[in-house]
């Protein structure tokens, strides 16, 4: 059976720092007729849903806990049974963006396997954009999911909240564009890009930031 990259946009907004925007995420679905995993459920639960369909949803993966990218988590899995997993570090801005009833999750560890529909997914720890972000790397599928830690173009951004420019530029350099060129990057806005594309910006962006 046929292991496969699904992508779903959905729309809202974005709130931090006592500002909003209104934001276009991309919804992440890899699997395949039996079992799915979601990474980042954003904004629309019942579309999301509608993706899922009858399918086993193993988990929900959130990249990091901006409201943007985890609002729809907790209905998601309530309505599936299906764990939500984050990141220790994002602690705090999951209890900011949910409230004092906060959703149970299982935390993501640096390095860990997650498996969906016999593929692989490591749990990479790229702190930056927030403290507790991560991107999943599958090798089997050439495919990286980097949630706002690299976009087409560069960095995600800092200078909010919880945000760090020389950790998320630590993170790109040691963690992401050691992988092949040809890994294929997912991210969470906007359009797909590869790891040889922006490889060689780094020193570009650096200068930027700076």
């Amino acid at each position: 059976m046929t292991t496969r990259i699904e992508h779903l946009v959905t729309s809202g907004t974005f709130q931090l720092d006592g500002r909003s925007w209104e934001v276009d995420n991309n919804v992440w679905l890899i699997g395949n007729d039996d079992e799915v995993l979601v990474i980042d459920a954003a904004h629309d639960a019942e579309a999301v849903a509608a993706a899922v369909g009858d399918r086993r949803l193993v988990a929900i993966v959130c990249t990091h806990s901006h409201n943007d990218h985890v609002n729809a988590a907790p209905a998601l899995a309530a309505r599936y049974g299906a764990p939500i997993l984050l990141h220790p570090a994002d602690a705090v801005l999951w209890k900011t963006v949910n409230g004092p009833r906060v959703p149970d999750y299982w935390e993501l560890i640096d390095g860990e396997d997650l498996t969906v529909a016999g593929i692989e997914l490591r749990v990479l720890h790229t702190p930056g954009h927030s403290p507790g972000s991560v991107c999943l790397y599958a090798p089997e599928l050439g495919a990286l999911f980097s949630g706002d830690t690299l976009f087409q173009g560069g960095p995600g951004a800092t200078g909010r909240s919880f945000s760090d420019f020389d950790s998320i530029i630590a993170s790109i350099r040691d963690r992401l564009l050691t992988l092949p060129a040809d890994t294929t990057v997912h991210t969470g806005h906007g359009a797909t890009t590869s790891i040889g594309a922006e490889a060689p910006h780094l020193d570009d962006w650096i200068a930027r930031g700076h």
